[in-house]
């Protein structure tokens, strides 16, 4: 599958786009209760919620490293079906970057907290920003349960450190960023869509106001020419040609 001249343009011009219904609601279903059985077993490694907001909320956010733990992760990180979608993105082959992301990324209610905004390159290192992550919708996403909200452009603005706090969020309450906040956009997804976004575009998450945990599924792709700098977190982990 490949996009449309229009849509490549609306990824250059937004930094992110929606790929409505791209996965099947049966792989989704084989995905999702994977997820779940990984997430009862709950084991190592993972992050918490506590780790974001400086608790001891124990509440799991992520499951990371999910690659090689079940064979229905690894089928959808690596599908045939979007790579073509990706090396359009990308303007180069795509290589899957096991170091990042490569995540089953929860909410689960009332003790899930808010994602502040951020830039997902903040703790990446590589020669260049032309990395773009995979986000796919294993049920229903709104604004009730903590659905993605992106900032249209942010990925093609340059900011300064003072823009950002220690944890390298966006800060609120500056009126340079709180005018570029003010263009916030997002879409209800629904089981199946997949949504591209390059790795300087600005997104965060409310918390999950509802009784039902939100699940979905996360991984990062980077250009073959756009190597992880040695001696990084970046570096540490293996990398798989999607050709």
């Amino acid at each position: 599958m490949r996009l449309t001249a229009q849509e490549c343009e609306q990824f250059e011009r937004d930094g992110f786009i929606l790929l409505h219904g791209f996965a099947p609601p049966e792989r989704c279903d084989t995905i999702l209760e994977a997820a779940k059985a990984e997430i009862e077993k709950r084991e190592a490694p993972i992050e918490t919620e506590g780790e974001y907001v400086d608790t001891d909320n124990l509440t799991l956010r992520r499951l990371r490293q999910v690659y090689d733990r079940r064979a229905a992760f690894r089928d959808w990180m690596t599908d045939p079906e979007i790579r073509p979608m990706l090396a359009q993105v990308l303007h180069d082959t795509p290589v899957l970057t096991l170091a990042h992301h490569n995540s089953i990324m929860t909410k689960m209610p009332s003790r899930s907290t808010e994602t502040c905004w951020h830039q997902d390159r903040r703790y990446w290192h590589f020669e260049n920003d032309n990395l773009v992550s995979v986000w796919l919708a294993l049920g229903d996403e709104t604004m009730d349960n903590g659905v993605l909200e992106f900032i249209p452009g942010s990925h093609r603005l340059d900011f300064t450190p003072e823009q950002f706090d220690a944890k390298t969020c966006f800060m609120t309450g500056l009126p340079e960023n709180d005018a570029l906040i003010a263009k916030k956009v997002h879409f209800d997804l629904q089981k199946g869509d997949v949504v591209l976004f390059h790795c300087r575009t600005l997104h965060h998450a409310f918390a999950n106001q509802t009784q039902t945990s939100k699940i979905s599924f996360v991984y990062t792709v980077k250009g073959a020419g756009n190597a992880a700098l040695p001696g990084t977190r970046s570096s540490d982990y293996p990398e798989i040609e999607l050709a």
